[in-house]
């Protein structure tokens, strides 16, 4: 590793991959832009380029072509189980009439040997045609079966592509869905899905697509080489030598390609994160208030740029490469048809089986290089189906283990003790030894100054993230030993991130739990929904989503009631509620608060929220410093005792005072 980085630096410092196409160094800094940012561009543009190298040389190590070779046999193995899985008709037809094919092509090219014998016999000529019809016949034949059946392979290899393209792009969104959520907070998790997503899932099909075109050439091959063997054995050794100049070509070749996108994946993301928030209809009204224009599309142009120059720069390898192979292989072409003269000179070949071993060497070149290409081409799309294969490993690695334990139905206290978590790479945990308890039908509350850790609290409560150390007890349960979506049933969660789905108003509040019509309107009328759903012209059936035909777009603090609303259609004994009026006004705050003791009567509530005024009357509230538990009890009790919560319940209190 350390020889790898040295390299990389080196590289770094000998390649300007920020020049412009004329070769010359743009300007210092573009119009507008202050020296920070042009300070602030080279500096992600140095790091962008060691990433890459150190990137590059790190996984150059584990495909060279001997490594792919050795794997060659299991990945036709993967590739088969696919299309078997797909579809096992189009599978078999599509293997079956292929090989059948290239064995009707090989019986093809011997039944030509009959003609040009016939037609080179001593003889009048129209003798010699005579002769010749029933090999002509057969040659008709048999070309014709091999062409009839060759269409019909292609039809089922066809319908087999779309097949397999489903089942590995169903694979990767089932697996995602699945990981736990701490997976999200991992950069190298975050890469691995956008490979498998883009490159991953195509080369998955395609790699399918690859080994049945193998089998194709390697059957014609097969037949095309057991008749210039027959002929003249010396001939298939010529043919093979003059094809290898060409297949080291398209390895290599190959093998750049791979490399350069594999490389360049994260300055990929962060181009298309930023190119997709400029064109995102959330962020369209901050773009243009903060006049961001101008910035944006030049740190997206030096992504793009940066980008481009690293593909050039694969392109120009690949180039040189091609034209060395192609020139070794011109050369080796031209020894095979001297090898083929010298035969004929020295008489070890005759005239008519000459003709048809002319026809056997072009159908055997025809045939060996589209195996060469099938060869490559599987070797690149078995690279890229790689980068599938090891997301979905890493993907089954996260998903929790499966446990036996049955989620309770209800509990009398939930208990969190001694809870520690941290976050995937950081450097300090974001919760330290929290124990607190919840008891059946109580409001508790979780009060804190911003990165205190009541959120990261609340999902180990959900069962969202799985802490690194301590328990949560429901009862006697630990939720741990429970299996993670039969407990999410037990939970529901208004959360301060809520998600602005593009689906109807009713979808948005079922998130796809069975329709209840007396429950969805005592959700909607408990959040405050119902009227921002009265004021929609197409009510539950208003498609919230203003980019597609008919859709309507809701402000910040309607979405927060709908949000609301899905919480309470959920009938949990548990609802966890994280800063739920943030985007409220102050008469649907005060609603929405008032009903918290109504809500308690059935079910338990955890309240996460900044305004303190709104949790005077919760039966215990904990105040987080630090990721720890600084302070807990009453209202009373804490402003008794003077710490932190009456601290800021006070600074609170008297900017409603001041305002009065």
């Amino acid at each position: 590793m350390g020889h790898g980085w040295r390299r990389a630096l080196a590289r770094l410092r000998g390649m300007a991959w920020w020049t412009r196409d004329d070769g010359k160094q743009p300007d210092a800094k573009p119009a507008g832009e202050t020296a920070a940012e042009g300070e602030n561009d080279e500096h992600e543009t140095a790091e962008l380029t060691a990433a890459y190298w150190r990137a590059y040389d790190q996984r150059m190590a584990t495909v060279k072509f001997s490594d792919v070779a050795r794997r060659f046999p299991a990945l036709i193995g993967q590739s088969m189980r696919l299309g078997w899985q797909a579809s096992p008709r189009d599978t078999t037809a599509t293997v079956v009439l292929n090989i059948a094919s290239g064995v009707f092509g090989g019986y093809a090219l011997f039944a030509t040997t009959g003609v040009l014998q016939a037609l080179f016999a001593g003889g009048p000529t129209p003798h010699r045609v005579r002769a010749a019809i029933p090999s002509l016949i057969l040659v008709a034949v048999l070309t014709a079966l091999r062409s009839g059946v060759s269409t019909v392979a292609g039809w089922a290899q066809a319908r087999l592509q779309p097949q397999v393209e489903q089942i590995v792009e169903v694979q990767v969104y089932d697996l995602a869905t699945q990981v736990e959520l701490a997976a999200f907070d991992d950069s190298d998790f975050h890469d691995r899905m956008e490979r498998a997503e883009g490159r991953g899932t195509a080369s998955a099909q395609q790699l399918v697509n690859d080994v049945i075109n193998c089998l194709t050439a390697f059957a014609g091959l097969a037949s095309a080489a057991v008749v210039v063997g027959v002929l003249q054995p010396i001939l298939l050794a010529v043919l093979l030598l003059a094809q290898l100049p060409g297949a080291w070509a398209a390895v290599r070749s190959a093998r750049i390609d791979y490399l350069t996108r594999f490389a360049l994946i994260d300055a990929w993301r962060r181009k298309n994160t930023l190119a997709w928030l400029i064109t995102e209809r959330r962020t369209a009204a901050e773009l243009r208030s903060f006049t961001m224009r101008p910035y944006l599309i030049g740190r997206v142009t030096r992504l793009a740029a940066y980008y481009r120059q690293a593909e050039l720069r694969a392109a120009l390898q690949q180039t040189q490469t091609k034209v060395i192979g192609n020139t070794l292989g011109g050369i080796a072409t031209a020894g095979m048809y001297v090898v083929l003269g010298a035969l004929l000179w020295t008489g070890l070949l005759a005239l008519s089986v000459a003709g048809t071993a002319v026809l056997a060497l072009q159908s055997a070149a025809g045939s060996l290089q589209r195996l060469l290409y099938s060869v490559n081409q599987c070797y690149e799309d078995g690279l890229y189906f790689s980068d599938y294969m090891a997301f979905c490993d890493d993907a089954r690695a996260r998903i929790p283990a499966g446990r036996s334990g049955a989620a309770p139905d209800q509990f009398e206290k939930i208990v969190v003790s001694g809870v520690t978590f941290s976050y995937p790479g950081a450097d300090e945990p974001s919760l330290r030894e929290v124990s607190i308890e919840i008891g059946r039908g109580e409001v508790v509350a979780l009060v804190g100054e911003n990165g205190s850790g009541k959120t990261t609290l609340a999902k180990v409560l959900a069962g969202l993230y799985q802490p690194q150390s301590g328990t949560v007890l429901w009862d006697d349960v630990p939720i741990t030993d429970v299996d993670g979506e039969p407990m999410r049933e037990r939970i529901a969660v208004i959360a301060q991130d809520h998600g602005h789905w593009p689906l109807s108003v009713r979808d948005n509040i079922l998130m796809g739990r069975a329709f209840d019509e007396t429950l969805l309107a005592a959700a909607a009328a408990s959040s405050g929904a119902d009227t921002v759903i009265a004021e929609l012209d197409r009510g539950y059936d208003t498609l919230l989503a203003r980019q597609f035909k008919d859709g309507a777009e809701l402000s910040g603090g309607q979405w927060q009631r709908i949000a609301a609303a899905r919480g309470f259609y959920r009938t949990a004994p548990l609802l966890i509620m994280d800063e739920p009026t943030a985007a409220l006004d102050a008469r649907a705050e005060y609603a929405l608060f008032s009903s918290l003791r109504t809500l308690a009567v059935d079910r338990t509530v955890l309240l996460i929220t900044h305004r303190l005024a709104s949790v005077r009357h919760a039966d215990r509230i904990y105040v987080l410093a630090h990721g720890k538990v600084a302070e807990s009890g009453t209202h009373a009790s804490l402003m008794a005792l003077g710490g932190q919560y009456a601290e800021l319940y006070t600074i609170q209190a008297s900017q409603y005072d001041a305002a009065v």
